[in-house]
Formats: structure tokens, sequence, C-alpha cells
């Protein structure tokens, strides 16, 4: 009987419990849809918002994409070629590691040992993106960053930023340095791995400038494009294990060619945001989505790169100008000396190259100079524009025979006027300002005639003292040939 009441009470409580949780099964499934039905309306809203570069004349136009803000960037030059809210502040999630690691690279060697300390491994959200590495644990700085890029794990990205700068708020103020140094305008970072902070936030254009820097750097860019990496246990870390890289156009979930690499990011309040990396015909092309629904992020990646792909083109300064055209200015030729003609001091640089909408010519462009230039041997710089949008530079440099000359160009920064496009008949010279060397070649013409002077003087030194020598030998001779017609008896001649 006793054991009957056991029974029945436990079949009561395990009816109640199946109840319980049948009842509220109905409420879970229809609380998935719900959030799925309000991410769907915010995706299509953002699909509506306006693209600022199909607002230029006669530019390609761009795909609709569901991101809040996205850009394509040409890596090599900087060339904008997809804009929407590129400047609009939002949360960058984990793609902030792209920084992170980019610090760590230019400020460590790859076989510093990273130690794991309390704070790094306990003080990341619970659940959050991790490897499961332990306090007192230790790797490698180039095994860390295979943790940040591959696994995107938090607690590495907190103890590389530790290893950097001592403290992760230390660590911090050098990310928002950097970032400064690069060019960013709408950053503030707080953290090395990008957990959310309403402080911590960048844009679409920062992002591309950061990870330009980022995919200059050979090994960053390798460990950014890996699939996957196997982490072998060490004394200092005793696990063995794989991570998968969850950037489907780097692990092949999303086949494309030419990909060099990349980071995801993803929280609640930034939902996903993705930065890739690809290289196509001479085009190194930056794309950056932020605040997009998942699995568009990869989706509207390859949208944007083929849009970039086939819409633009790479296209040679050198081989087309005809305004600045440098080797036709005769004065400006030596051959290591001013007044030589055998090859031009100053040039185009032959590999100055635009970004330039197929849809464009090279004519239709207009250009400034600049002499705010910090190259070895450039003198100025050309920018080009296409409709206010900036479409690359060319350099103007010295001719590497006269590399090692000191003269000053006069190169102070100034702020010139966007110049009109230049009509065929205008003068084909480059205008510099040449007052130095206008003083170099008074000081070149007074150094010829001070050893003109000298020379001269030399010579009539010379001569005035073989005339002394002669007259003095004139004189000891008759003096001798006297005293021998004196002792034979004959009469002095005086003359």
């Amino acid at each position: 009987m006793r054991h009957n009441r056991i029974y029945q009470a436990g079949t009561f409580f395990l009816s109640a419990f199946l109840y319980v949780t049948a009842a509220m099964t109905p409420i879970t499934a229809l609380a998935a849809p719900a959030d799925l039905n309000e991410a769907a309306a915010q995706q299509e809203e953002r699909l509506t918002l306006p693209i600022q570069s199909n607002e230029i004349e006669n530019w390609p136009e761009g795909p609709a994409v569901g991101a809040e803000g996205a850009i394509v960037l040409e890596a090599n030059t900087g060339v904008v070629l997809y804009a929407k809210n590129i400047h609009e502040k939002l949360y960058p999630a984990s793609t902030t590691k792209l920084l992170t690691c980019l610090i760590a690279a230019r400020e460590c060697s790859m076989d510093e040992i990273v130690t794991f300390s309390h704070d790094a491994v306990f003080g990341i959200q619970q659940g959050s993106s991790n490897i499961g590495i332990d306090e007192g644990q230790a790797m490698t700085m180039e095994e860390c960053l295979y943790g940040i890029l591959v696994a995107s794990a938090n607690e590495v990205a907190a103890a590389v930023a530790e290893h950097v700068a001592g403290s992760q708020e230390a660590f911090a103020d050098m990310m928002n340095e950097t970032a400064r140094e690069l060019g960013c305008q709408d950053s503030h970072f707080v953290n090395p791995h990008g957990l959310f902070d309403e402080n911590h936030y960048t844009s679409a254009y920062d992002l591309a400038i950061i990870a330009k820097a980022f995919f200059q750097n050979e090994l960053l860019s390798k460990i950014g494009n890996t699939p996957r990496h196997h982490f072998a246990a060490t004394a200092d870390q005793p696990d063995d294990f794989t991570v998968r890289n969850k950037h489907q156009l780097i692990n092949g979930d999303t086949p494309y060619e030419g990909i060099k690499g990349g980071k995801t990011g993803y929280t609640d309040e930034a939902r996903q945001t993705l930065v890739t990396c690809a290289e196509q015909n001479g085009l190194k092309l930056i794309c950056v989505v932020m605040k997009e629904e998942s699995p568009e992020q990869f989706n509207d990646t390859v949208r944007l790169f083929d849009y970039g792909f086939k819409n633009f083109t790479v296209t040679n300064v050198a081989e087309n100008e005809t305004r600045y055209n440098i080797d036709e200015t005769e004065f400006f030729h030596t051959s290591y000396d001013i007044f030589g003609n055998s090859s031009p001091i100053l040039s185009l640089n032959k590999d100055s190259y635009l970004i330039l909408p197929k849809t464009v010519s090279f004519q239709e462009l207009t250009s400034e100079i600049s002499y705010d230039v910090s190259g070895e041997n450039e003198v100025a710089a050309i920018n080009y524009y296409y409709e206010d949008t900036y479409v690359g530079t060319a350099s103007v440099d010295l001719a590497k025979a006269t590399a090692y000359s000191s003269y000053d160009f006069d190169s102070a920064p100034i702020t010139p006027a966007k110049t009109e496009p230049v009509t065929s008949g205008m003068d084909n010279t480059i205008f510099i300002n040449i007052k130095i060397v206008l003083l170099v070649i008074i000081i070149l013409a007074a150094l010829t005639i001070l050893v003109f002077v000298i020379r001269d003087l030399l010579i009539n030194y010379s001569f005035s003292g073989s005339s002394r020598s002669v007259s003095r030998k004139k004189y000891w001779t008759r003096k001798k040939h006297g005293r021998n017609r004196r002792s034979s008896g004959s009469r002095d001649i005086h003359f």
C-alpha cells in the first residue's frame, strides 16, 4: 500500500511536470517566430535606407543590403566604391579584435609568452565566445592571435591586452590612439574583445580603415584567413583541440574567389557584423557590413564584392595623364648635375593608379596638387576626383638618380582648391615652388666664378715667380762673366 502511494505520488508529480512542460511549450514555440518576425521587419526596413554612393551622377548603382551601415573600400588606395551610412556610429562586436590583433602584432614578437590572469579568464561575459583557457595557463602570442581571429576567443583577447599594455584599460587607450593615427573618425573603444558597452562603438568607414592596416600585415592576413586551427597541448596549456572559423567565406560554406581573410562579430545590440577582404584583377577590396541579420551578412558581402569587382577598374595615371607632363619640362633634367639633360629630375610615379568606375573616363576627372607629402623621394601629390568623390592619388617623385639630393622644394602643407578639368590648350607643365633651386643655382654660379678667380691668381703668381727667377739667373750669369773678363785683363762693359 505504501509503495502504491509512493508510486501514485510519483506519477502525479511526473504528470504535473509533463503538463507544465507541455503548457509552456507553445509559449516558447510562439516566442521564436515573434523574434524572427521582428528581426525580419527590421531587416526589411534597413533595405530601404538610402545608399549615398548611388547618389553620385553616373556612378555604378550598388545593391540594396539589409545592413544598417555598409562600405566597400579599395585597400591599396583607400577609395570608397560603395557607401551606406558609413559614418553612423554602431557597435562592432568581435570585429573589434582586428584592431586588438593589429596592435599586438606591432608591439610584440610572436614567440612571447602570454599568461592568463584571473581577470582575463573570469572577467568576460559568461557564455560568450571562448576556448576554455584556465587561469595561470599560457600560450605564445602567435597561438593567441589564432585564438582571437579563428575562434574569436574573448578571454584570449583580454589576456593579450593585459600582456601588451599591463591592463585592459590601458590597452583601450592604445586602441583609441591607434585608431586616430589610422584616420578613424567615429570610434571609441573601451575593451579589446567587443563585448557590448554603450561607449564602445565605431562605424563602417572606421572598421574598413582598421582592416586596411590589418591586411597590410602578411602574418595577420594569413591568420585571419585560416578556416580551422589545431591547438596542440603544451606544458603551459594541456588541452589538445581544434577550432573552426565561423566566417563562411573563409571556412568554405560560402565559397568566393580571392578571399584574403576577415572577422565575424555578434552581440544582441550589435546584431551581425562582418569584415572581409578579397582580391581579384588588381583590386583589393574590403567589405564591411554592420547591424545585419544572419545569414544575410555573408550573402550581402558576396553581392557587394560582385558589385565592386564588376564595375570598377584599375587605371594607371602615368599612362593617361597629359595635363602634368613633367618629362617635357626641359628645365628639370639632370644627370647628377643641375644643367644636364639626360634624365628628368621630377616624374609622375609610374606605379600610381586610380580606381575608376567603368562608366567614367580619365578625362572627366578633376585634380588638385598637394605638397603635404611624407615619402622619401616625393615632392608633391596629385589627388584625383570624380564629382567631388576621391578616386586616388599619383605622387610626383624625384628621379632615382638624384634621390640623394638635399634640395628643398618648399613643401609646406597647403590646401589648394580643386581645379576644373584642364583643357588641351593649357601649358603641359607642373607648377612647383623652385625658390631654393634657384638659390642653389646662384650658389653654384658663385662658386664657379670663385674657382676661376683663384685659378687666375694662381696662374699670375706662377708667371711672376718665373720672371723673377729668370732675372736673378741673368744677374748672376753676368756677374760671373764679369769676373772672368777682369781676370783676363778685359774692361768692364756697363749696359
